[in-house]
């Protein structure tokens, strides 16, 4: 490593004498004996305090002294008679963790506790060159990670507690030392302490629950402390062979790598607070509601297997987003440069790893919950069918926010879509899983980073497209629903509801599905039909709902606010809490009102055609039958009107003939407006809409090339372009056709429910009719009138029959009537001047709408109105 520098330049140029002197210092380390007249002492030590000890023992007896007083004390016969207890400093394993190159052993003894016989030599009682000498080997031991004779640990610092291994020791001289060296031994101690903490801080994150990212951090910084312990090595040869080596010396040797630690240590220290290892717990209390998801998600995965679950981790994206934070203020430092951009792209080996596993096989390998895209593994493909909130399209991949590193910040959309769309190939066996990636980028330095995520995500784009538009024959697919649900070419659909019409009258609950579903089996099978060329026809199913298609609709605007969120399509969910702001009562709701179609749509469609999806298309079609529905209704009171003889038959009575006129108009008026209103839907609302989204569709079509894993080329068109056209459409289509807005639903449901109820009522008005026409009730039944009586049922025909000419009945009569033709005529009003409202504010269309309906209005009459119509007859 450059950042090391080799001191053995100047050892050749040493005298053999000087070389042979230090070696033979080095060597009388064992024992030293000596013997007086009175007594004999036997000393043993590990080392010698200072590299010349001869010499100083020579210079002590040369001044009268005695080896007595070489630990600062006086040592006589007596002492040695009783002696100390040994002191025996034993080793034991801890118990192993999570992090495989963990020291296993347990910490050193502090120098505080041992005995006061192996106590050096005061460094008072030292000369300045043995000062220097004793305080360079003190030093080089220091340096990694031991306590020295003379340097040892603050009283502060306790080796046993992680925080404070983690922050490094702090170290106290013994008293003595000369100042100019202790200055000098001061500012080289903080390279000790940030080896000390760089070693610890390897030990703590190199834990499984820190992820892969930092395990390969910890690996890099370790390499580093390799080359680092070399280096003391080297230092040490140079101890024992220069003569000229000297603590300044030692200073310059590790100026360079003094700097590294220190960028190394700065760097680990952030780190460790980004994990929340040396911050108060108490300033992350407010963070963990905001982790409660994830809380949930590690739990059902298998608890707290990856660390406590909720407590801040810093792993993956955020560990490279760390270091190139720090990269990028550190710029102006070469040497730091350089060692970060090391570290950084040693550490992003791993995350390319898994990025390119998402981006060219669609799958996810983050046993560490690491990676920027997180996979909700408890949503399955399998409750596609049950997905009313577009989960499994929109919640199964997601990006974790905080574990994008920066330099995917500008991408992480693409990297999302790209492996989601990859993904849903290679469920379909278009990926194949074994083959190998080659040629790819293994780190962040590489210069092809940014193409090969664009090149992924364009090939991962046209493969989806491909699937969807070719394969699968997405476009043949939305016109069999159009023909279904927005009744387009429905001639099966009219026969099966005069089939059904006895069943589809009954309550709802009393409805027979299996029946139902039958009788549509057998229409679309009838040779002829649109839907007897169908190859989709199996996939149509009908059930029933029980909740009326107002109400339903008035839920979703007051819940989630579909009115304002219809333009982007935005509809969350389709089953909101119950609301008390019913329209209608659905308690007697008939299978007319609660028929609904299904659809079966397999996979991958249904990811574009989802449950969300198809519910639109069943709202759109309910409304669409109950306005079919209402026709047929007012076709038929036509057909009353002009077959039964109570209605044809020209009455004496001026009254009754304008009643009937009056009834004529209303019914006429009424059929108007549901005419115009399933004209506008169908050819002004739904085909324009559907043409544009053809056009959409048969664009993305030519703008899917096929393309290659390597093809970085612009994407036209993407598949999430493609749904959201699916979607704006189906939203379009609801807010034109006045289902997304509640006073348009409350107006117009309050117009149907006047009109089916005056349908309804025209046997009822039949019958009455007869009893208010003096000519009717005292003339001769005659065959037209039987067969009247007869289709208006037994209890009809015996009331008829019993009862004679009632003067009462015609008031009645012109009274009920007044009361529909003002119901419908100001709802109407009420329905022109909101359209006109909206049209000038929100959507220009409901013009040409307000201008179909007010035909509507044409026909009423003012507060004269009976007497006009009383002088026309």
């Amino acid at each position: 490593m450059s950042s090391f520098s080799n001191p053995a330049s100047s050892a050749d140029k040493q005298a053999p004498s000087a070389s042979h002197s230090r070696k033979h210092a080095s060597t009388s380390e064992q024992r030293t004996e000596r013997t007086r007249t009175t007594t004999r002492e036997t000393i043993k030590r590990a080392r010698s305090p200072v590299k010349r000890a001869p010499e100083r023992a020579t210079t002590a007896r040369r001044n009268g002294e005695g080896d007595n007083t070489r630990f600062g004390k006086n040592v006589d016969a007596e002492s040695f008679e009783k002696p100390l207890p040994p002191w025996d400093p034993k080793a034991s394993l801890v118990a192993p963790t999570t992090a495989p190159l963990a020291c296993r052993i347990s910490t050193a003894p502090l120098a505080a506790v041992a005995p006061p016989s192996l106590a050096p030599q005061p460094l008072k009682q030292l000369s300045l060159e043995a000062q220097e000498s004793a305080i360079i080997e003190d030093l080089l031991f220091v340096f990694m990670g031991f306590e020295g004779q003379y340097i040892r640990f603050a009283d502060s610092y306790n080796p046993n507690e992680e925080k404070d291994r983690l922050l490094g020791p702090s170290f106290r001289i013994l008293p003595g030392l000369d100042p100019s060296l202790r200055d000098l031994t001061t500012s080289m101690l903080k390279m000790a302490t940030h080896y000390s903490a760089v070693e610890a801080f390897i030990e703590v994150q190199s834990k499984e629950q820190y992820g892969a990212v930092t395990h390969a951090l910890c690996a890099a910084i370790r390499k580093l402390l390799k080359d680092y312990l070399v280096l003391m090595a080297q230092l040490e040869h140079q101890m024992l062979t220069v003569e000229t080596f000297t603590l300044h010396v030692l200073n310059l040797h590790t100026k360079p790598t003094s700097h590294m630690l220190f960028q190394l240590y700065t760097l680990g220290l952030e780190l460790l607070k980004a994990n929340s290892i040396l911050d108060d717990d108490a300033e992350d209390s407010l963070d963990d509601t905001d982790n409660i998801e994830n809380i949930l998600e590690s739990l059902r995965d298998g608890g707290a297997q990856n660390g406590i679950p909720g407590k801040r981790t810093c792993k993956g994206g955020s560990v490279l987003g760390l270091v190139t934070k720090r990269l990028a203020s550190m710029s102006g430092d070469p040497a730091a440069r350089s060692l970060l951009e090391t570290l950084l792209r040693e550490s992003s080996r791993p995350y390319m790893s898994m990025l390119n596993e998402w981006l060219h096989h669609g799958g996810i390998k983050d046993p560490h919950g690491e990676f920027l895209i997180k996979e909700q593994k408890s949503i399955k493909r399998e409750r596609l069918d049950q997905d009313y909130t577009d989960e499994y399209w929109e919640k199964r991949y997601t990006i974790r926010d905080n574990l994008v590193p920066p330099q995917l910040e500008g991408v992480k959309g693409k990297v999302l879509l790209a492996g989601k769309y990859l993904n849903v190939v290679r469920e379909c066996g278009g990926v194949d899983i074994s083959k190998t990636v080659s040629d790819v980028p293994a780190n962040f330095s590489d210069p092809r980073f940014l193409e090969n995520v664009s090149g992924a995500y364009s090939y991962a784009n046209s493969s989806l497209l491909t699937l969807l538009l070719t394969t699968h024959a997405l476009p043949a697919r939305l016109r069999s629903l159009k023909h279904y649900f927005f009744l387009d070419r429905s001639d099966f659909f009219s026969y099966f509801l005069e089939l059904s019409e006895s069943e589809l009258r009954k309550p709802a609950r009393l409805v027979n599905t299996g029946k139902l579903q039958s009788l549509l089996d057998l229409v679309m099978r009838q040779p002829g039909s649109v839907a007897a060329e169908d190859p989709y026809k199996e996939d149509v199913k009908v059930s029933i709902n029980e909740v009326g298609l107002a109400n339903w609709l008035m839920k979703i605007v007051n819940v989630q606010g579909l009115d304002q969120d219809a333009a982007t399509g935005s509809i969350t969910s389709y089953t909101p809490a119950p609301s008390t702001s019913l329209v209608t009562d659905d308690k007697d709701i008939i299978g007319f009102d609660a028929l609904v179609l299904d659809y079966s749509m397999p996979f991958p469609l249904s990811l574009v055609v989802s449950r969300v999806t198809l519910t639109r298309y069943q709202l759109l079609f309910r409304y669409l039958l109950s306005l079919r529905h209402l026709e047929s209704l007012l076709v038929s009171s036509w057909t009353d009107h002009s077959k039964v003889r109570s209605w044809r038959h020209r009455s004496r009575d001026s009254r009754v003939e304008a009643w009937k006129r009056r009834a004529w108009t209303l019914r006429a008026r009424m059929l108007v407006f549901v005419q115009q209103l399933i004209y506008y839907c169908t050819s002004e609302v739904i085909e324009p809409n559907w043409v544009s989204l053809m056009g959409r569709l048969s664009a993305g079509q030519g703008a899917d090339s096929g393309g290659s894993p390597s093809d970085a080329g612009k994407v036209k068109r993407t598949v999430d372009e493609l749904m959201q056209d699916h979607v704006d459409f189906l939203a379009t289509c609801l807010k034109e056709c006045m289902l997304t807005n509640s006073k348009l639903l409350k107006i117009n449901s309050k117009i149907i429910n006047t009109c089916t109820m005056f349908a309804n009522y025209t046997t009822s008005l039949s019958r009455h009719l007869m009893t208010a026409d003096p000519d009717l009730a005292n003339g001769s039944e005659s065959a037209s009138t039987s067969a009247a009586k007869s289709k208006a049922g037994p209890k009809s025909s015996t009331t008829s029959t019993t009862s004679g000419y009632d003067p009462s009945k015609l008031p009645k009569l012109i009274d009920h009537l007044s009361k529909y033709e003002d119901n419908f005529s100001r709802h109407l009003k009420i329905l022109l001047d909101t359209l006109n409202y909206l049209a000038a504010t929100e959507t220009v269309v409901f013009l040409s709408l307000c201008a179909r309906l007010s035909t509507a209005n044409e026909g009423a009459g003012g507060s004269g109105r009976d007497d006009v119509l009383a002088g026309l007859g």
